[in-house]
C-alpha cells in the first residue's frame, strides 16, 4: 500500500515554489496553482479535527451501528419491517463501500501510515470486494494523476461500449457486485504471494461474514434467498454510482500525454461537480458529488472539508477567469442518452484499471 506517501509527494509537489526559469506563462500557471494551495492550506490548519476527519468518521461509523438492527429486522415476517431493514442494508452498504473505500483510499480517514494502510485494506477489501493494492494505484497514480489524459486516466471504471444505452445506464449496473470481486481476482495477478492471499482471504471474509449473518441472524433458511437479498442490497446504489463515475469527466475535455496542462488548468477543465443531493452526498461523499473538482485539485482532503473550502475554489477559479463546471444529474444523464454513441462508443478506450471513483 503505497497510498498515503503518494498523497503526501503530492502536498509537497502542489507546495513546491516555482524554482526553474521557465517561460512567463508557465510560471503564472504554477502560481495560480500556489496561490489557491496556500488559501486552502489555512483553512486546514484553522479547522479542528472534528471538521477535518471527526464529521465523516462519525457518519461510517453511523453506518456501521446500522448493520444489526438492518440484520434483526431482515428477520421480520412482515413486509414493512423486512422492507426497513432491507433499506437499511442498502444505505449502510453503500455508505461504508462508496464513501468509506474512497475516503479510505485517499488515506484521509488518519494522519497515521500505519492506520491509513490499515483502513485502505479494511474498506476496500473487506467491504468492498476489491483489491486494495490494485485499486490505491488505479485511483491515485492514475485517475488522479492523469485526469482525463487519454489512456491513462481518461474517463472512469464502467465502459461497456458493446451495450444500447438504456441496457448501459439502467441495466448492467445492477451487475456491479458480481463483477467487482471478480475484476478484483483478475487485476491481482502478477502480484506477490502475500498481496494474492491477503486480498482473496479479505474479500472472502467480507462476502461470508455477510452471508452468514444473513442465514444465522435473519434467519433466511434457503442460502439462495439469503445469496438474493445480499446481492439486491449490494445493487441498491449501482445505478447512480455508475451515473457520477461517467458524468463527472466523460464528455468534458480530454488531454493528450504529451501536451498535459498544468495541474490547475487540468482539473478545472476536466472535473465537474453536481448540485448537492441531499440523498448522495450524504451515502457517497461530497467529494464524488458537490464537490468533485475540490476533491482532484486537493485529493488529501476529506469530505466534509471539501464542502468547507468550496466557497473559496470557486471563486479564486472564477476570479482567475477558470472554469469551475457545474451541472444537475439529470442534466447530465440526458446529455450521455442523447448523446451515448459519441461519449461512450466512440470515445478513447480506457488502458488502464482507474478503480475507485
Amino acid at each position: 500500500m503505497e497510498n498515503v506517501p503518494e498523497e503526501r509527494r503530492m502536498r509537497r509537489r502542489e507546495e513546491m515554489m516555482v524554482k526553474s526559469g521557465g517561460g512567463g506563462e508557465e510560471v503564472d500557471k504554477e502560481t495560480l496553482m500556489m496561490e489557491l494551495t496556500k488559501l486552502v492550506q489555512e483553512m486546514v490548519r484553522e479547522s479542528s479535527w472534528w471538521e477535518k476527519r471527526g464529521i465523516d468518521c462519525s457518519i461510517l461509523t453511523a453506518a456501521f451501528l446500522c448493520l444489526p438492527p438492518a440484520f434483526l429486522l431482515l428477520s421480520s415476517s412482515h413486509i414493512l419491517g423486512f422492507s426497513a431493514g432491507w433499506i437499511l442494508m442498502a444505505v449502510a452498504h453503500a455508505v461504508i463501500t462508496i464513501k468509506g473505500t474512497h475516503l479510505a483510499s485517499h488515506g484521509a480517514l488518519s494522519e497515521s501510515q500505519t492506520w491509513s494502510r490499515f483502513w485502505a485494506v479494511f474498506f476496500i477489501e473487506i467491504c468492498g470486494s476489491f483489491s486494495a493494492r490494485v485499486g490505491v494505484q488505479g485511483h491515485i497514480k492514475m485517475h488522479h494523476a492523469y485526469t482525463n489524459v487519454v489512456g491513462l486516466g481518461d474517463s472512469s471504471v464502467w465502459k461497456v461500449p458493446f451495450l444500447p444505452r438504456s441496457v448501459y445506464l439502467f441495466i448492467a449496473p445492477l451487475t456491479v457486485p458480481l463483477i467487482t470481486p471478480l475484476v478484483a481476482l483478475a487485476h491481482i495477478r502478477g502480484q506477490s504471494f502475500m498481496v494474492i492471499s491477503r486480498t482473496v482471504l479479505m474479500v472472502a471474509l467480507g462476502l461470508l461474514s455477510q452471508f452468514w449473518l444473513l442465514v444465522h441472524v435473519s434467519g433466511f433458511r434457503s442460502p439462495v434467498t439469503a445469496l438474493l437479498c445480499m446481492f439486491t442490497c449490494r445493487a441498491a446504489f449501482s445505478v447512480p454510482y455508475i451515473h457520477v463515475n461517467i458524468f463527472q469527466h466523460i464528455g468534458l475535455p480530454m488531454f493528450l500525454p504529451t501536451h498535459r496542462p498544468k495541474r490547475i488548468y487540468q482539473m478545472s477543465h476536466g472535473v465537474l461537480n453536481l448540485p448537492r443531493n441531499p440523498l448522495l452526498d450524504w451515502i457517497f461523499g461530497h467529494s464524488l458529488i458537490n464537490c468533485h473538482v475540490e476533491h482532484h485539485l486537493f485529493p488529501f482532503l476529506s469530505d466534509n472539508m471539501c464542502l468547507k473550502v468550496k466557497p473559496v475554489v470557486s471563486k479564486f477559479l472564477s476570479e482567475k477567469q477558470l472554469p469551475y463546471q457545474e451541472d444537475a444529474y439529470l442534466s447530465r444523464l440526458s446529455v450521455f442518452f442523447h448523446r451515448y454513441q459519441e461519449l461512450m462508443v466512440f470515445a478513447p478506450p480506457i488502458t488502464e484499471l482507474v478503480g475507485v471513483q
